[in-house]
């Protein structure tokens, strides 16, 4: 059976419970499954447990057991949140009316050695990585190992807003590793210091737990373009529940209504008014932990989000541990209600229908190369009456010639290029096809920048490039340099 290696210092969080509530714990023998103690004013204090809850003791607790608890921890914050010195414990208060304190939250805080094994690679890759998953699934716990695991190797800071990750107190607990903790004044001023950690630190990697508020999403997304690597969590379950949260929306790319015309809503088979991402994702991949041994990745977070927005099933790469601790992984369709994951199983592809293109001021040349490498039946056509499509750059259609006005009256859907590269052009025709998961964006956006710095070397002033997340704008600004 595969064990991994934890530290909870539970006997510091039992010796602040009343005496006899610490001897009751102590005698049910399951301080490996103990999640939190609970106490209400009131009510019988409660044990919870993974598999169940257990009361502690007949007697109701008092206001003389909350205060002898309060008096044996640290401070509470804003946020009505204490902890242990040097513990990774967190002691959550519930007050009345007039700011007493009438309940108490004690949850364990464990450090986990080993937990990120199931997701290494994707944490040594360099990517920003999104962390959900219900509360107490163990999301924090994975965040503190991200933290000491690339603490050995590069310049990790964590913004510690509730003491959560690096424990309470000046000194950081040491499951963190090299990381260095930013402890954070007030829940309020987190995107500050999110801020003022790339600012005046330097850091590689930054690592933040709980992004809940608007302002530390647009922080996150600020980092992100200062080619930082964000690992984070956030409020969510699922990569769903994210997009359709207006307040976070942002860090997956945000969703607006955007009106397609009649023959793009024709072509997709919508209503006109449909949403669409509006801008690259904060993070590049978003890991959804369903339980303590499950997960499920999504590698390229903006082509998960515009398949959940066009209602496709898109295939996702669970992974688990089995009883020896080997990691499995398999791509398959997340369950639906009343349904069982699907795995995916080899099919052949449907023929795509060959597609008419006039080029309008477009390389032909790389027109040709791009539906070769794509695999696409694209058909160069010399007059507008025989295409189905026109496709050309963004500097002739904004001065309106006349072959592109024909084109807009007889209906001929117009693909506007911002550049005349292969890069652009395999990126229109991606989307015409409706593959663009066919597409490599990283090697695509590569030899955009080659194409790009090609351009510069020869004479040109500056080439404007595609969006691109923080990974692949880092790779970009690496091969400038070396240029």
């Amino acid at each position: 059976m595969w064990q991994q290696e934890i530290t909870d210092d539970l006997d510091l969080l039992v010796s602040v419970l009343p005496p006899k509530l610490a001897a009751s714990l102590k005698r049910m023998n399951r301080e490996q499954d103990l999640l939190e103690v609970v106490l209400d004013l009131g009510r019988l204090p409660e044990a919870r447990f993974t598999d169940q809850e257990a009361v502690l003791d007949d007697s109701e607790v008092t206001e003389e057991e909350i205060e002898y608890v309060v008096s044996r921890i640290g401070d509470f914050g804003e946020d009505n949140r204490a902890g242990i010195e040097r513990t990774l414990h967190r002691i959550s208060a519930i007050r009345n009316r007039k700011g007493k304190i009438v309940g108490l939250t004690c949850r364990v805080g464990r450090a986990v050695y080993g937990t990120i094994d199931i997701i290494r690679d994707i944490v040594e890759s360099g990517k920003s990585i999104l962390l959900l998953g219900r509360p107490g699934v163990g999301k924090t716990t994975m965040l503190r190992e991200v933290a000491r695991v690339l603490g050995d190797v590069k310049r990790v800071v964590i913004v510690d807003t509730s003491n959560e990750i690096a424990g309470d107190g000046d000194i950081p607990h040491p499951a963190i590793g090299k990381a260095r903790r930013m402890q954070v004044a007030t829940p309020a001023l987190q995107h500050e210091v999110m801020i003022e950690a790339v600012e005046n630190h330097m850091p590689e990697v930054i690592v933040i737990d709980e992004i809940g508020r608007e302002l530390e999403a647009m922080a996150a997304r600020t980092i992100a373009e200062r080619g930082v690597q964000l690992v984070a969590t956030a409020h969510g379950n699922t990569l769903d529940n994210l997009i359709m949260n207006p307040t976070l929306a942002d860090l997956v790319g945000g969703i607006q209504a955007v009106t397609l015309s009649d023959e793009e809503a024709r072509r997709r088979g919508t209503q006109k008014t449909v949403l669409e991402r509006r801008a690259p994702p904060t993070f590049d991949v978003v890991v959804e932990i369903q339980d303590f041994y499950h997960l499920a990745v999504r590698h390229d977070v903006a082509e998960a989000v515009d398949a959940i927005l066009r209602g496709r099933e898109l295939p996702v790469e669970l992974r688990y541990r089995d009883e020896s601790g080997e990691v499995h992984m398999e791509k398959a369709l997340l369950p639906k209600e009343g349904r069982e994951p699907s795995a995916l199983e080899p099919g052949v592809a449907e023929p795509l229908a060959p597609l008419r293109v006039y080029p309008y001021g477009v390389n032909q040349n790389y027109l040709d190369r791009a539906s070769e490498e794509l695999g696409l039946p694209v058909e160069v056509v010399k007059r507008l009456g025989q295409a189905d499509i026109m496709l050309t750059l963004k500097s002739y259609y904004q001065k309106r010639p006349q072959a592109i006005v024909d084109a807009e009256r007889r209906g001929v859907p117009v693909y506007v290029l911002r550049s005349n590269t292969l890069r652009q052009i395999k990126s229109s025709l991606a989307e015409v096809f409706g593959v663009e998961k066919r597409v490599d964006p990283f090697a695509l956006a590569l030899q955009e920048t080659q194409e790009a710095i090609r351009e510069v070397l020869a004479g040109a002033r500056s080439v404007e490039l595609s969006p691109q997340n923080a990974y692949i704008r880092r790779r970009q600004h690496e091969m400038a340099r070396e240029a």
